[in-house]
């Protein structure tokens, strides 16, 4: 099991409407990958939303993939997600930013795509039905694998046009492309992840015990899987979770009982409005129910809401979370209730003495899979015209025409 950090520029209260605030917000949330590179930690996800206000003020993570790869070796970066409607981001762009992303940080981009986050957000682009968006996903998707791979790229779809042909630059680095993702909700959306051979990322907000179900229709369907949708297939299941863990017991059991826990969740509730309500779930701006107790805490944790206690504590309770089937688990910082100097520390303990215990393989799995991709395409779908060949180049081009 490999582990990952999740930053989605969350800004509560008050803090959302200061400029400055927010500056302190998303420079420190930067420091977190950049801290987690050195203690093991395999993944930093960044989430993409459009005016929800202090739920996510992290509306553009493309930009800021840079300034963590440059300060970084080994930890990966995904979007979380990139959103595939063309209304939103024109499929020749994501395909631009994809690519571009995968030069710059070396290989290390995970791409992670969806559907955006309720009617809120996406009618910020002027979509007003959200079921439009799943056809939008389906068109877009295989078009941008294609423009992966040919030189001569056009397309006359339903949603997008590319009426003649082009080469969509640059291509991606090395072998393959970057590993595909979607964003999962109901089981057959993870039977659809499974069949098409990309990673399924959840973003649960219930026990993770609970989703078994869901990650056995991914694993059934993945297991079938003969042809999938880009070069390889990326046969993962990543699942979010919250975890309070610092060498001080007591320090990590005040956090979780703290007043304030789950007033992320009531935002969800309320801009998240084409996700299936939980029962007993609070809206914003309803009280968050919280962690009342000691005795509550503890039943949170046996149910698996979340990790909580002292690197040995959190150690015993994370071996049941490979029983559920989970390939890679992410924790969303900051978790409510942490100072930022706990964050750090919270990042440097669990990464030093929690992970070394679970994920002993130094290889990231994607970089694995993404070893064995193979073209899905000609490198041109027509016939090329006749033209004529420059008898010069500049004396420093990389490859000579000769």
């Amino acid at each position: 099991m490999e582990f990952g950090l999740f930053l989605n520029g969350y800004l509560p209260g008050p803090a959302a409407h200061d400029t400055e605030s927010e500056h302190t917000m998303l420079m420190r949330e930067l420091q977190y990958p950049v801290h987690a590179d050195k203690f093991n930690w395999k993944y930093v996800w960044i989430g993409e939303h459009h005016g929800l206000t202090e739920y996510s003020h992290m509306s553009a993570p493309e930009t800021v993939f840079g300034y963590i790869a440059a300060q970084t070796e080994r930890i990966h970066m995904g979007s979380a997600i990139m959103n595939l409607s063309p209304v939103v981001n024109h499929p020749v762009r994501n395909a631009e930013r994809v690519a571009m992303l995968d030069h710059i940080t070396e290989g290390r981009y995970e791409w992670g795509t969806g559907r955006g986050a309720g009617s809120h957000e996406v009618a910020t682009f002027g979509i007003m039905d959200t079921s439009e968006t799943k056809a939008m996903w389906d068109e877009a998707a295989p078009e941008i694998l294609r423009m992966f791979e040919q030189k001569d790229y056009s397309f006359e779809g339903q949603y997008f046009k590319v009426p003649t042909p082009h080469n969509i630059l640059p291509k991606p680095y090395g072998t393959g492309h970057p590993p595909m993702w979607v964003a999962c909700g109901n089981p057959a959306t993870f039977a659809k992840a499974g069949n098409l051979g990309i990673g399924a990322i959840a973003f649960n907000f219930e026990p993770i015990m609970n989703l078994k179900g869901r990650i056995d229709s991914y694993k059934e369907a993945a297991a079938e899987c003969t042809e999938p949708i880009g070069q390889f297939q990326n046969d993962n299941v990543m699942m979010t979770n919250a975890v309070v863990c610092l060498e001080d017991r007591d320090r990590a059991r005040e956090i979780a009982i703290s007043s304030g826990r789950g007033y992320l969740n009531t935002m969800v509730t309320m801009y998240h409005d084409t996700m299936p309500k939980m029962e007993g779930a609070v809206t914003w701006p309803g009280r968050p129910n919280g962690i009342a107790d000691e005795s509550t805490l503890d039943w949170a944790i046996e149910a698996g809401y979340l990790l909580c206690g002292n690197p040995d504590e959190v150690n015993e309770q994370i071996a049941r979370y490979q029983d559920v089937g989970t390939d890679q688990l992410v924790f969303g910082i900051p978790n409510e209730g942490f100072q930022h100097e706990e964050v750090l520390e919270m990042i440097e303990v669990f990464g030093s003495q929690v992970i070394p215990n679970f994920d002993t393989d130094p290889e990231h799995s994607t970089t694995r899979m993404r070893a064995a991709a193979k073209p899905k395409y000609p490198t041109f779908a027509g016939d090329l015209p006749e033209f004529e060949m420059p008898e010069v180049i500049p004396e420093n081009a990389l490859i000579p025409l000769s």
